[in-house]
């Protein structure tokens, strides 16, 4: 294990951390509010940071373990010092509060302890959704395409931060896919930005809601959720949610003029399937039941809700508490389900199910005929069995740590709504629950040890499971 490249790693985090702070500190400025809560966490950003980053390793070697166990510290780190502003600005009291609003706001989780937002400085909740647009892509990603790193290799950061059961390269350099991904992430945000500011939504909003709807978290700036919004922005919200949803290679494909690869995958499409048939199903159920009188409201927020879960965003302009069974049981469901790989979502992902389901279907012909040599295939390709293997160790585990979740937050005494919604809301990093964590509600009631579970659900989440439970693992500090 080598040290010191994993504390540069982490100093040079902490660096853009403290360099980031300058969003909000513009906005304090701009409404004529105190910048101290920004430029003392900076300071200590990079204080911290100093002696990391005084000198940097000469190997520079980043290999699989270093990787893994370097952006689980890093985002650790990033928790504890992002939620400065929050203590500072005395927004909130608490550090298991502000430790649970910073997870949930890097996590791009959206759950939040907040019960009045708009009593928050403008600067403060600037930070709270800007962390939702630096965590949605990935911290450690945005450092790669800044800082060069020599022997080993830079893709063993980018497979402990994206999500999903593969990552690849879209270019042979690690860096310069870093690269693309962020400029292919900064113009999507900006094209949203656009869209909003023109329907007349106010620019403070329009920026918190894009970082919220980029990062698919879900931190509003209104008490009132998205419902305040017109039907036209609202529109834009769903569109915007579901398209940092999709995996990033498939705009890059068609960027680079390959239509064909890029409508190929297979994921993109059975995504945008999932998302048609669950509208289609919400509305009816929502007609059956007399909700809504109106076909374009109720597939309007059919459509916004849908688009919110799948892609964990956690936005709401409905209270969801009110809506049928069967509305609510689909919801759920897609929150397991999650976005695509390679996007800024969360959940299961939709790759993991397809190959899950294919690779039952494969158990159910091997049973039926032994000596068969079947491969399961994605995209046209075979699938390694290697990644087979691994999405079914990672089912395994999934299930547990949800399991141990429910069981421990269930010591509250909340509804087992409440306390299952809770825990699937946050380990999926989509926010928002049913019940008292529903989305008119927050999780400010839930006690101090269940807000412990749930941020190290939400890290666990983000992560995907493996980065942080290396760290418990005595053979990764071995050093060899």
């Amino acid at each position: 294990m080598d040290i010191s490249i994993i504390t540069y790693v982490i100093g040079v985090s902490l660096c853009i951390e403290g360099i980031l702070m300058v969003v909000p500190i513009l906005c304090a400025i701009a409404y004529g509010e105190s910048i101290m809560p920004f430029v003392l966490t900076g300071l200590i950003c990079f204080v911290i940071a100093l002696p990391f980053t005084r000198k940097k390793p000469a190997a520079g070697a980043l290999f699989s373990k270093e990787g893994y166990v370097a952006t689980a510290l890093t985002w650790i780190a990033l928790a504890f010092t992002g939620m400065l502003p929050f203590l500072f600005s005395g927004s909130i009291q608490s550090v298991y509060d502000a430790v649970f609003e910073t997870i949930s706001g890097y996590t791009t989780t959206g759950a939040s302890i907040l019960t009045d937002v708009e009593a928050l400085p403008k600067g403060v909740l600037m930070w709270r959704s800007f962390m939702h647009w630096i965590g949605g892509m990935g911290i450690l990603v945005f450092m790669l395409a800044l800082v060069p790193f020599t022997g080993g290799t830079q893709m063993n950061i980018m497979k402990a931060e994206s999500p999903g059961p593969s990552i690849s390269k879209l270019v042979p350099r690690a860096s310069d896919s870093a690269k693309i991904l962020y400029e292919l992430y900064g113009a999507l945000t900006v094209l949203t930005i656009l869209v909003l500011l023109v329907l007349g939504m106010p620019l403070f909003d329009t920026l918190c809601i894009t970082f919220g709807a980029a990062g698919t978290g879900g931190f509003s700036v209104l008490n009132t959720g998205c419902s305040t919004y017109t039907i036209p922005q609202q529109v834009v919200i769903t569109v915007a949610m579901i398209a940092f949803g999709v995996n990033f290679n498939f705009y890059y494909l068609l960027l680079v003029k390959k239509n064909r690869d890029a409508f190929k995958m297979e994921e993109v499409r059975w995504y945008l399937l999932i998302i048609l048939a669950s509208i289609l199903l919400i509305v009816i159920d929502l007609f059956a039941h007399g909700i809504y009188t109106s076909l374009p409201l109720a597939v309007n927020d059919a459509a916004f809700h849908v688009g919110s879960i799948i892609t964990t965003t956690g936005y709401a302009t409905k209270d969801l508490n009110d809506w049928p069974n069967l509305s609510q049981g689909i919801l759920i469901l897609l929150m397991f389900i999650g976005a695509c790989a390679g996007s800024t979502g969360g959940g299961l992902k939709v790759s993991r199910v397809l190959l899950l389901f294919r690779a039952y279907k494969r158990e159910l012909a091997i049973a039926l005929h032994p000596n068969i040599v079947k491969r399961v295939h994605m995209d046209g390709k075979p699938v390694e069995e290697s990644i087979i293997q691994n999405t079914g160790s990672y089912l395994f585990i999934y299930i547990l740590i949800f399991v141990v979740s429910v069981l421990i937050v269930s010591l509250d005494g909340e509804s087992w709504v409440t306390t299952f919604t809770a825990v699937a809301a946050t380990y999926n990093n989509i926010g928002p629950g049913f019940d008292v964590v529903g989305t008119m509600g927050n999780y400010s009631s839930l006690s101090d040890l269940s807000k412990v579970v749930l941020s190290a659900d939400m890290l666990i989440g983000r992560l995907e499971i493996f980065p942080i439970m290396l760290l418990f693992s005595k053979a990764v500090w071995k050093r060899f």
